[in-house]
């Protein structure tokens, strides 16, 4: 889910096959890769590493194929790294401040996005203060980031669930299931009387409709999640001659009002985990009328931001997209009224805005923006798992706050748009960034160093395998290193006569990227090139990399279950195709497709 505030090792310039476009007069951008012709990208044996990688992942999803997946990823990992797509930065720490008149569950390693607030408590008060960033859809087979996953998650519920974000997954909407002898089949039997905020009682065909958008409607960003057999459950289903998922051909049956069955392609054992996911929530059948055989109560633009219609704890009350959300009390939740009346998110992405909001008390759980944080204030005990939990303060209103730190399978980072920046360039910044002295002086230890894509807890390789990996790191690993950097810019041609500019697009949440930015502009020096920083709203961002409209670009991953495949699907070059997002192609904004033969 991206994250919100987000071979040989030694493979330099010798091992690279970077060959610029012939075309000297540019696109336009000031980039000079020539890009307007399609037949002037580069050409890059990475790309096609990483797809025959990724295909061979797809190709053996059995368990027992396990050693074949791990060497996949690794070459996955090796042609990131090596046609430097992807710079990672850093692996997240996530941080909770509250102050002492709310209760709040501590939440685990998986996130806050995996949190209902069921069990919370606000003294004095019925209605918990947050804030969000901004997001501008509440349909669940949309939703791929943290700011709308927070939400979706009060109002929708999935068959199954993380509860707080701890990483042991229970039943949600199921009472039980059962798994057939050969690990294909698995039924589920739903809860009865569980009732949707419109008051019609949840139904096996109403989880059949719900994953049949999830797998066939046009705007499913993740009918991966549901079709593939590495990234996904891998269900049943049929195509059609352009390779499509057949209409209503799912292997998900109704065998009665309370009993559903869903037949996949081959043994998954993180089904239940997969399940999860917010694109699995179970909405009313026939709700939206986006797929065969359904002319919809509400048109999509409805479903998207002005009315939600679910099982959750909270239901819909208002939304103004970039101003506020506000949900309410579900008073016929089937686990459990809810324990506060309502929830409102303050939407705001300004760090220092945000802080005087928390600073005033208008936020009862809240981050605080690294410009404001002092490490020497945690007054905190680490625990068995790694986490930390204790105080944090005084703050400047003589407030002391409680504080809980967990490490989390997420990783940040800067990405490039590899038809918009050529590879030279993307190496060149890769030689200046210095990881230590970004979590040093950036981020005040509020991370950990990331050379890998894979966070090292589920490294492909186990610890000593990630260990041989940073080792290993071709761009001079915590140095800044000028004399590489203009080695690779040198081979290739680029010189103070043609220099490049790069724009750094940044999210305004996280300023601590916009630091970073600026930090390898500086680095760059006398370089023949050079990085601007435009930072911009969170939504914006996603926008613009749908569009293809970005050159570099921060964003993080936070792994929604443990699994290596989580996260790696979108490296496939051919899924990395902007012209077809956001529904057909469901990668990173790289555009990497570009460089395949």
């Amino acid at each position: 889910m991206l994250a919100l505030l987000g071979g040989s090792a030694t493979v330099g310039l010798a091992g690279c096959s970077a060959l610029l476009g012939d075309d000297d007069d540019g696109n336009g951008n000031g980039n000079g890769n020539g890009s307007d012709d399609d037949t002037n990208y580069e050409v890059s044996d990475h790309a096609n590493k990483a797809q025959a990688a990724w295909e061979r992942v797809v190709d053996h999803p059995a368990p027992e194929d396990e050693d074949t997946r791990n060497e996949a990823y690794l070459e996955i990992e090796e042609a990131v790294r090596d046609d430097m797509v992807l710079l990672p930065l850093y692996h997240s720490k996530g941080e909770r401040f509250w102050y002492d008149y709310v209760d709040i569950p501590e939440v685990g390693a998986l996130g806050i996005h995996h949190q209902q607030f069921t069990d919370v408590e606000v003294d004095g008060d019925d209605e918990l203060n947050l804030l969000n960033s901004t997001f501008d859809e509440l349909d669940p087979i949309m939703s791929t980031d943290t700011a709308s996953g927070i939400v979706i998650n009060q109002v929708y519920e999935t068959l199954t669930h993380y509860p707080n974000g701890v990483a042991e997954v229970e039943n949600k909407l199921i009472e039980e299931f059962e798994v057939s002898d050969d690990d294909l089949t698995w039924t589920f039997t739903l809860k009865e009387g569980v009732e949707f905020h419109g008051g019609e009682e949840l139904t096996a065909d109403d989880v059949r409709y719900s994953f049949r958008r999830l797998a066939e409607s046009e705007y499913s960003e993740r009918s991966n999640f549901i079709l593939g057999t590495a990234s996904g459950i891998g269900v049943e289903y049929d195509e059609t001659d352009d390779g499509d998922v057949e209409p209503d051909s799912i292997a998900v049956e109704v065998v009665d009002d309370y009993t559903v069955e869903i037949t996949i392609q081959e043994p998954q054992p993180a089904l239940l985990d997969i399940l999860t996911y917010d694109g699995f929530s179970i909405v009313p059948e026939g709700i939206v009328g986006d797929i065969d055989g359904y002319d919809g109560e509400v048109d999509h633009s409805e479903f998207q931001t002005e009315m939600a219609n679910g099982t959750g704890p909270f239901e819909y009350d208002d939304f103004s997209i970039g101003e506020e959300m506000r949900i309410v009390r579900n008073d016929n939740y089937h686990d459990g009224e809810p324990t506060i009346e309502s929830v409102h998110w303050e939407i705001n992405e300004d760090p220092e805005s945000r802080f005087t909001y928390a600073m005033e008390q208008n936020a009862d759980v809240f981050d605080i923006p690294t410009s404001q944080y002092d490490p020497s204030l945690i007054d905190a005990e680490e625990r068995d798992d790694g986490s930390e939990i204790g105080t944090y303060g005084p703050f400047e209103n003589d407030e002391e706050t409680n504080y809980l730190a967990v490490p989390e399978l997420g990783t940040f980072y800067f990405a490039f748009n590899v038809s918009n920046v050529p590879r030279p360039a993307r190496q060149a910044i890769a030689y200046v960034v210095d990881h230590e002295e970004l979590i040093e002086d950036v981020l005040e230890e509020r991370g950990f160093e990331a050379f890998g894509f894979t966070p090292p807890a589920i490294w492909p390789t186990g610890e000593d395998g990630y260990n041989q990996w940073v080792d290993e790191w071709p761009y001079s690993p915590n140095e800044t290193d000028i004399e590489g950097a203009a080695e690779v810019l040198e081979e290739a041609g680029i010189t103070e006569d043609d220099p490049i500019e790069i724009e750094a697009a940044t999210y305004e949440t996280a300023p601590e990227y916009a630091e970073m930015a600026e930090l390898i502009r500086q680095k760059l020096g006398d370089l023949p090139i050079s990085v601007t920083n435009n930072s911009t709203q969170f939504s914006t961002l996603q926008d613009r990399g749908e569009d293809g409209d970005l050159e570099m670009y921060s964003l993080g991953w936070v792994w929604s279950w443990e699994d290596v495949s989580y996260g790696h699907f979108s490296f496939e070059p051919e899924n990395t195709d902007t012209s077809r997002m956001p529904g057909d192609a469901t990668g990173y904004y790289l555009d990497w497709q570009v460089n395949l033969d």
